[in-house]
This record gives structure tokens, sequence and C-alpha cells, in this order.
């Protein structure tokens, strides 16, 4: 029960946060960024996550809390995806292909920097 609880908590504090963030119109020379920013956000925090949790042998229920719950809430494709699709509806084709890199790339890159730094912060810590 203690785990349902857990990924619970942690799916609603990173929801509320998505929705701060996404709800406010950040954009770039008609690029919107919001949702940029919060995959990038968690995709970094996941990436930190996932070698700290790994490299201190964290206990599964607060990779629930934090990954499974927060990050799995926070980021969000879906919101990417009516982004893209409304850029196309307006025919805005090169900022369709703008998004999708900034999104994809920025996001796997704030990942694979999260687990760098995640890896520092282990061999720190151990």
């Amino acid at each position: 029960m203690i785990e349902f609880i857990l990924l619970a908590t942690g799916a609603v504090i990173g929801a509320l946060l998505r929705y701060s963030i996404v709800n406010s119109s950040i954009t770039i020379a008609g690029l919107p960024v919001n949702v940029l920013v919060v995959n990038v956000i968690g995709c970094f925090l996941l990436g930190i996550f996932s070698v700290v949790a790994l490299s201190l042998n964290i206990d599964l229920k607060y990779t629930l809390f934090f990954a499974t719950g927060f990050c799995g809430s926070f980021t969000t494709m879906s919101s990417f995806a009516l982004e893209t699709s409304n850029l196309i509806d307006s025919n805005r084709f090169s900022l369709v292909v703008l998004n999708i890199i900034a999104n994809v790339g920025l996001s796997l890159g704030a990942l694979i920097s999260g687990r760098l730094l995640g890896n520092v912060v282990a061999e720190r810590v151990l």
C-alpha cells in the first residue's frame, strides 16, 4: 500500500508542477517552449536519479515516487504531440521540425547529462 501512496504522491506533485509550467505561454520566435522546458528538466532529473538510485541501491518505493510518479507525470509526450500537431495545422512546418528536433534532442541530451552528473554524485557518495 505504501508503494501506491508514494507513486500517487509523486504523480500529483509532478502533474501540478507540469501544469504550472505548461500553462504559461513561453515562446521563442513562435516556437512554444513550455513543454520543451518540462521535458528537458524531467529528463535531466531522471538521468541523475537513474544512476544514483542504481549506484546507491535505493529502495524501489523511492523509484516509484520519483521516476515513475514524479518524472512520469511531470514530463509530457502528449502535450509535445499536441503542440506539434497545432504547428502542422497552422502550416508552420519549419517550427514543426524544430520542435521535434528540440524536444527529442534536448531531452535525450539532458538525460545523458543527468546520468553523467549522477555518476559523479554516486562516485563521491560511495
